[in-house]
């Protein structure tokens, strides 16, 4: 975009079409006047030339017929006798117009248009026109200097505007009355850019502030098991240990040191799904996969089974590792706070876990897919995770083109009820 003044390119362009279109209408009204100048002078010439006829058939004498002629002026008249002799009338330089006709007798008599016929009219015309013109290119400049300040202000306003909120002013718009003309158009879209641009800056502060709580919180939860790895290193130290309490310490550092792996396995898993994680579909039966899962949690609970619902083969083109770990962390979050049995329902593109805890208050459901974030207080018991693995299991509904949300069972019963989305496969 080439910079400049907008005000003085628009003058500019403004006058140069005045003045062409000034121009124009001279040459056309000059050219037109003077053919008709050309039109009206042989006219003339005609009539004088019949009036000199009509004279000569009464009997008047050649100068009775010049002198008579004449009369007006702007004709140059001379009669001549059948051998060219000038016999009335004064010889003239030839002109562009002239006419000639037999008079009774023999004689001829020739009309001459003196240049006063033709010329001073065009020339008085061509002064008229030079001078109108000027005076309205004058005139047009002063308008359009008047004219483009006011419709420019519009423009003056974007930027005040632009210049108010570079200075901190945010919220400021220029809400255009109209939004049908070429400013209102304008305008309307210099507020949805500042809109956006507020809206990215509001987004991006949000971020700032939700990745320090983030980095935070991280550190937080890792620092009670990287603590709990010094203090009990330092402790199996001791050279008096018995061999009894040296074990007893190894259990504990190995505790210590999974629940520290798993928390960051967990923040590796959330850092690969912010840098646009892609999953590797391949078509499965979405049935076989729950099952999966399902046997993999009777191994840690044999006493209480997880108590599955699925109606038929489910086909579905899925990450299996991501979806997975989606539905594992499910059902740890559903063992770790339901209080209850577990039930899981495999339905075409819908994969639903319930539990039969204390439930999730309305206003917290979403919250609850935030990291870091545990209702222990809502859901009882202590949870003895890090507030990822509900985080994870959405992004990883996410990344295929579902969702997974928080909601009350459909029956109105105790726990609560979280819905996991998968689109249907293709094939």
């Amino acid at each position: 975009m080439r910079p400049g003044s907008l005000r003085r390119r628009v003058t500019l362009t403004s006058v140069a079409v005045v003045a062409a279109v000034v121009v124009v209408v001279a040459v056309v009204s000059d050219v037109v006047f003077a053919a008709q100048s050309r039109s009206e002078a042989q006219t003339t010439l005609n009539g004088r030339a019949l009036q000199a006829e009509q004279l000569a058939d009464q009997g008047l004498s050649p100068d009775q017929v010049v002198r008579r002629t004449e009369v007006g002026g702007g004709v140059a008249v001379v009669v001549r006798g059948p051998t060219g002799q000038v016999l009335a009338g004064r010889v003239v330089e030839p002109a562009r117009r002239s006419v000639t006709r037999r008079l009774p007798g023999g004689d001829t008599v020739t009309l001459v248009a003196e240049p006063a016929l033709e010329g001073a009219a065009e020339s008085r015309l061509r002064r008229i026109l030079l001078f109108v013109g000027a005076a309205a290119i004058v005139v047009a400049v002063g308008a359009l200097l008047l004219t483009t300040r006011l419709a420019l202000a519009p423009l003056d306003a974007m930027t005040s505007l632009a210049r108010s909120i570079a200075g901190g002013r945010r919220g400021r718009r220029l809400d255009p009355e109209r939004r049908d003309t070429e400013l209102g158009r304008a305008a309307a879209a210099f507020d949805e850019m500042l809109d956006a641009l507020e809206g990215a800056e509001a987004a991006a502060r949000a971020s700032e502030a939700s990745t320090r709580r983030f980095v935070a919180d991280a550190a937080h939860e890792l620092r009670t098991p990287l603590a709990g790895i010094a203090a009990t290193a330092e402790a199996g130290t001791a050279p008096d240990l018995d061999p009894e309490a040296r074990e007893r310490l190894a259990l504990l550092l190995v505790r210590d040191a999974r629940r520290a792996g798993r928390i960051v396995d967990d923040l590796l898993t959330l850092a690969r799904y912010d840098a646009g994680l892609s999953p590797e579909r391949e078509e499965v039966d979405l049935v076989d996969l729950v099952r999966a899962e399902v046997d993999r949690d009777a191994v840690r609970h044999p006493d209480d089974p997880v108590v599955l619902d699925a109606a038929g083969p489910v086909p579905a083109a899925v990450d299996v590792e991501l979806v997975g770990q989606a539905l594992s962390n499910l059902l740890v979050n559903a063992r770790r706070h339901g209080g209850g049995s577990v039930h899981v329902t495999v339905r075409p593109g819908r994969i639903a876990v319930r539990d039969e805890g204390p439930g999730v208050p309305v206003e917290e459901r979403e919250r609850v897919f935030e990291r870091m974030v545990r209702l222990d207080e809502a859901r009882g018991g202590q949870s003895g995770g890090a507030g990822l693995g509900l985080a994870i299991a959405r992004e990883a509904a996410r990344a295929h083109g579902g969702d997974l949300v928080c909601a009350a069972p459909d029956d109105d019963g105790p726990g609560v009820l979280f819905v996991l989305t998968l689109p249907l496969s293709v094939s």
